[in-house]
């Protein structure tokens, strides 16, 4: 732990630091903060700061700028409690009030919304459907061999699956054999749809059967994760190296990597992992803020933004939390 003293100076580094981008120097701490103390001992301060691996001096003439373990006490002991301005609050309730349509579209645009509050990028993992609830299901007679079965998920996914029949059955008997289907699977996963019981009319029971082979089979597929991302162009601007840039701007292309380190950041309790903690070595001078989206009390995804390891935390974590509680409110809504 540090003293009282110590923590002045290490809160007022970080924050001219996250605002400016340039080292700080000592005279500056003394001008900007409550300390009754010279210069002189602050720049004693700060030296010991360096020693203790809080600081580190960029140059031998320079200011100092935080490490990855003064951005982490700053996080833990020191940033203010964020909170969002009345403009950006407004802004999140307008775009829930009009966002409607289908799933995927309205993720891929919280994360244009969050990257916009923030000025990082933003990332959202959509729902696994696996796991979410059938809320409602339907089966549809399209032509004389072929019907659809429309799903609605409790996680707002809205699923269709074609169905080939073996022969004209008829509207009647698709009919009969939706009811038995929605009576099966509202209330149950798409992982465990379980079977519907027979009718004792084996014409409605063949087609009950195949509109679950097809649920089964959709479900078994070893599909990714839905990732989306906003904001991505915005990162270039974080970072003064090229090869930097282009390190991020691959990491972000590729799905994997990213719902690995948006897991791996929760799991370990954590909603804030900074520079090397995340141990993604190409966003080594990256942090990311995340927190899940529940639906009906159930982790449903996920939300996070990346940024330089400099972010306006607070900020950063304000808009997060309110965005992923607007997101998981407004799935429930449905």
């Amino acid at each position: 732990m540090l003293d009282d003293r110590k923590a002045a100076i290490l809160r007022a580094v970080v924050q001219e630091y996250i605002e400016t981008a340039q080292p700080v120097g000592s005279a500056h701490v003394t001008r900007s903060g409550d300390l009754a103390v010279s210069s002189a001992t602050v720049r004693n301060e700060m030296a010991l700061l360096e020693r203790e691996g809080y600081l580190v001096q960029p140059h031998t003439s320079a200011g100092r700028i935080p490490t990855d373990k003064g951005y982490r006490f700053f996080v833990d002991q020191l940033a203010p409690a964020g909170g969002l301005q009345p403009g950006q609050r407004q802004k999140v309730r307008d775009f829930f009030a009009k966002t409607h349509g289908e799933l995927e579209q309205m993720l891929h645009d919280t994360s244009q919304l969050l990257s916009g509050l923030t000025d990082y990028a933003a990332v959202v993992v959509a729902p696994p459907h696996e796991v979410a609830s059938i809320r409602s299901a339907q089966l549809v007679a399209l032509g004389p061999r072929i019907a659809l079965l429309v799903l609605v998920l409790s996680n707002g996914v809205v699923e269709k699956h074609s169905i080939e029949l073996g022969a004209d059955v008829g509207e009647e008997r698709v009919s009969a054999a939706g009811a038995r289907v929605s009576q099966q699977l509202v209330g149950r996963t798409l992982a465990d749809p379980g079977a519907v019981p027979p009718s004792g009319d084996a014409v409605t029971d063949a087609v009950a059967d195949a509109a679950l082979g097809a649920l089964r089979a959709a479900s078994s597929s070893d599909a990714p994760d839905h990732v989306f991302v906003g904001g991505a162009s915005r990162m270039a601007a974080a970072f003064d190296a090229v090869e930097t840039v282009r390190g991020v701007l691959t990491i972000l292309e590729q799905q994997y990597v990213v719902v690995g380190l948006l897991r791996d950041v929760l799991d370990r309790g954590l909603s804030v992992a900074i520079g090397i903690e995340h141990g993604v070595e190409p966003l080594a001078e990256c942090s990311v803020v995340v927190a899940p989206y529940a639906v009906d009390g159930e982790h449903t995804g996920t939300i996070g933004v990346l940024g330089p390891t400099r972010m306006n935390y607070p900020q950063a974590l304000a808009a997060v939390a309110v965005v992923s509680q607007r997101l998981g409110r407004h799935l429930h809504e449905g």
